[in-house]
């Protein structure tokens, strides 16, 4: 009996493994698979969708396909559990965990399609070397141990990781011509580039956003957006291995083209912008009428709006301090959601603050909107109509009583 060759125990061993990979194919790899040539790697683009706040910038996917071994699975940054202990707390706190999931594309087709939300897939002309080290590197993540990780909302999410994992496995071979290019758009214009039809989202987000979220963006950081990854990747290239430039992208199928249709924008006499503006002219409104016909200050008017202005106020001071990803510090809207009118605006209202001690207070506040009126950078007009409403009951209560005068300011 003659000796097999090396061809033949070679051939020997790669049957032996696809015996094994199809045995497999009703559980997922616990060990780490060697694809095979036929191995395809695709970035997947889900469409923004309406269903939530979390929904409305869309998501990216990495998916693998291995017709000899069977295996078609994608990997999926972003997963949360809502039921999770304190959800809410963790949620707004930033540390909420988040997961890596594994699922066959067709589970979640119908459910995009049936949201309207496009899908498309864009083939990628990766090395067999590159298609495995990225599949070794998604394995590994999928790993109990590593699966969760802290969500950043600009830099730690469901594109930048595919962003990162696919540049890793394709090392400086990979060129995206817009990577360092200025974009002229910063963190919150390419956000609110999504929110323009969900104003009060909109409206949320800006002021709880700080400076950070102004900084200028590269092409590089701009892909925390899943479409602009999708754009930016249409026009990389990459070097393969006989130095030959090719397309990163090799074809682009769409698998699903969503329906374009005219959404109901929200009611105009609801938009933020209309109901604070409102909302301005008839605190302004009456501030001024009841000054004027008779020097009255409403006391409880000023108790209201500074006290619901400092309560928000608060809230966003806790944000800036709990959360670590730096989106909500430094954050110029305090400077006219000042926190610390509450509890300091009773003090300067009560009954036994002199008027000096009452106009100092309400001086110094007059200063810190209006710087806040020039920092901040929300879209509309709510940092403008807002600010200016408190603005006007600062300069009535700076009002000195005139000595001897038949109709001094009356308190109510």
């Amino acid at each position: 009996m003659s000796k097999p060759s090396r061809q033949g125990i070679a051939q020997s061993l790669f049957y032996l493994s696809l015996v094994v990979g199809v045995l497999g194919l009703g559980n997922h790899h616990s060990f780490s698979q060697q694809l095979s040539p036929a191995a395809r790697v695709s970035l997947i683009t889900y469409g923004p969708g309406d269903d939530d706040i979390s929904s409305a910038f869309g998501h990216t996917e990495i998916r693998i396909v291995d017709p000899i071994f069977g295996i078609d699975q994608n990997y999926s940054y972003g997963g949360f559990n809502y039921r999770a202990d304190w959800f809410i707390l963790k949620f707004i706190q930033g540390t909420l965990l988040y997961y890596i999931d594994i699922h066959n594309i067709n589970r979640v087709a119908y459910y995009y399609q049936q949201a309207n939300r496009s899908i498309q897939e864009q083939a990628l002309n990766l090395s067999p070397s590159q298609r495995q080290q990225l599949f070794a590197a998604l394995e590994e993540n999928y790993l109990p141990q590593n699966r969760y990780y802290r969500y950043k909302f600009y830099y730690d999410n469901c594109a930048t990781r595919p962003r990162d994992m696919i540049a890793q496995a394709c090392g400086d071979s990979l060129t995206i011509p817009s990577r360092s290019r200025m974009t002229g758009k910063s963190y919150r214009d390419w956000m609110n580039d999504y929110l323009t039809g969900k104003p009060w989202y909109q409206l949320g987000m800006n002021l709880a956003l700080g400076y950070p979220s102004d900084e200028q963006t590269d092409g590089w950081q701009a892909m925390y957006l899943p479409d602009q990854l999708s754009d930016q990747l249409r026009h990389a290239t990459i070097r393969q291995a006989n130095g030959q430039v090719v397309p990163l992208v090799q074809s682009e199928p769409t698998l699903f083209a969503a329906e374009k249709v005219v959404r109901q924008p929200v009611p105009f006499v609801a938009e933020p912008d209309v109901v604070f503006t409102l909302l301005s002219i008839l605190v302004i409104g009456f501030t001024i009428g009841r000054y004027l016909r008779g020097r009255r200050v409403d006391r409880w008017l000023d108790w209201l709006l500074f006290g619901v202005s400092g309560f928000v106020g608060w809230f966003l001071v806790v944000l800036w301090l709990i959360r670590d990803d730096g989106v909500t510090a430094w954050n110029p809207t305090l400077l006219y959601l000042l926190p610390l009118h509450v509890p300091l605006v009773y003090w300067a209202t009560g009954t036994t603050t002199t008027s000096k001690g009452r106009a100092t207070y309400f001086g110094i506040t007059a200063g810190f909107i209006l710087l806040g009126m020039y920092l901040s950078n929300i879209p509309g007009w709510f940092d403008v109509v807002y600010p200016l409403m408190l603005l006007v009951r600062c300069l009535v209560n700076c009002q000195p009583i005139p000595v001897n005068h038949q109709t001094p300011i009356q308190v109510y």
